[in-house]
């Protein structure tokens, strides 16, 4: 007859084979992230364009509502990462949610600095001659300074509640199968 000390012995030898962060399970959950937000994104853009949104003229009503929607999306699709990358590696949900999101800053911040580095000789918008914001650039710098810290807290959060319920699943078929 199988112990309760038996089973704890096994898992501790099963999390010290296979725990820790695993990269490929953080990867495929970035992909998976990636791949929701643009889903997401495309879906709330296709609403507002039914609800015509285009043609309201309060731009600062919109742009809060979008950012807050858009908070939303990113959190919902950094939730769905982790859960693969949890589901998929089975020891330490949380920390593969953290991985992927990670990964996701790390992407980030090397398009960002590209853009910065090459911006100017690849600025296909500044060739397009589009027009204006019709909002202050000091507001624009203040809003948009919370938003990527609202981006940056809700990601994460998402990410690691997304891992642990992940990992979750593999919990129920050890209680059933042992």
């Amino acid at each position: 007859m199988t112990t309760e000390a038996d089973l704890s012995a096994v898992r501790a030898r099963q999390y010290e084979e296979f725990g820790g962060i695993n990269w490929g399970s953080a990867f495929f959950g970035w992909l998976v992230t990636v791949g929701m937000a643009a889903i997401l994104v495309g879906l709330l853009s296709a609403a507002g364009a039914a609800f015509g949104l285009a043609d309201v003229d309060d731009a600062e009503a919109i742009g809060i509502a979008g950012g807050i929607l858009l908070i939303l999306v990113l959190g919902a699709a950094y939730y769905c990462g982790g859960y693969v990358s949890g589901r998929m590696s089975r020891f330490d949900g949380g920390r593969q949610g953290i991985a992927v999101w990670a990964l996701g800053l790390t992407v980030t911040v090397v398009l960002a600095l590209a853009g910065a580095l090459f911006g100017a000789e690849y600025n296909v918008f500044e060739q397009l001659n589009l027009p204006r914001i019709p909002i202050d650039e000091g507001s624009l710098t203040a809003g948009a300074a919370i938003a990527l810290v609202a981006v940056v807290i809700v990601t994460l959060v998402a990410a690691m509640g997304g891992g642990k319920a992940g990992e979750r699943f593999h919990h129920k078929v050890e209680r059933v199968g042992l």
